[in-house]
């Protein structure tokens, strides 16, 4: 069994900054990309950064020059670090990892984490 648990949303004004972080446990045999996706309300969930097992990062025009995406490979966890939220960032942020267990390789996704930017 995997488990993905997001952490770091919550309420943060325009301007400011946030990080999440999706952690996976269970019994894992190879991580390859990591991404972050996002879901408005009204809107279809769209891919937003990317990270590859080489380190190599994408990102959606919308969020490139303000969001980071990392990966730390011994904890199984990817990071966003959000930087000059504006309001339109505003979503449900997913974390999906592309994962290799005992009887495959698949994708697993998060449970979402609220971000919220509002004055």
């Amino acid at each position: 069994q995997v488990q993905l648990v997001e952490s770091g949303g919550g309420l943060v004004q325009p301007g400011g900054s946030l990080r999440l972080s999706c952690a996976a446990s269970g019994y894992i045999l190879s991580i390859y990309s990591m991404a972050w996706y996002r879901q408005a309300p009204g809107k279809q969930r769209e891919e937003i950064a990317s990270i590859a097992s080489s380190g190599s990062p994408n990102y959606a025009d919308a969020v490139k020059g303000r969001f980071t995406i990392s990966r730390d490979n011994a904890k199984n966890t990817v990071y966003l670090q959000m930087s000059n939220l504006k309001p339109e960032d505003t979503a449900v942020y997913y974390c999906k990892l592309d994962l290799r267990i005992w009887n495959g390789r698949t994708d697993y996704w998060g449970q979402g984490t609220q971000v919220t930017v509002s004055s």
